[in-house]
């Protein structure tokens, strides 16, 4: 039984935030990107493509908001969309 006015720990919403954003696999996948303008699926991968729409919108904010964090300090949100998706910039 829980404390009246708190929800149990397994209500939905209650739980500790995690990332789905690997940011040790995207630095690996950096490595190999030309310099130039990107969209993040392109720097994903092909598993892309296989995510539920609801994880591409949290992975994809996670990336804007690591690369606005600094967290990847050879990239830039150009903050313009294009072809559907946000455009980032690799500096070389």
């Amino acid at each position: 039984m829980h404390p009246p006015g708190k929800p149990p720990a397994d209500f939905p919403g209650t739980q500790t935030q995690k990332t789905m954003l690997d940011e040790e696999d995207i630095k690996t996948r950096l490595l190999g990107l030309e310099p130039g303008e990107f969209h993040f699926p392109a720097l994903y991968g092909e598993g892309w493509n296989r995510l539920y729409i609801g994880d591409k919108v949290k992975i994809g904010r996670e990336f804007l908001n690591a690369v606005r964090k600094g967290k990847f300090p050879e990239v830039e949100d150009t903050g313009r969309k294009k072809g559907g998706g946000r455009v980032y910039l690799k500096r070389g």
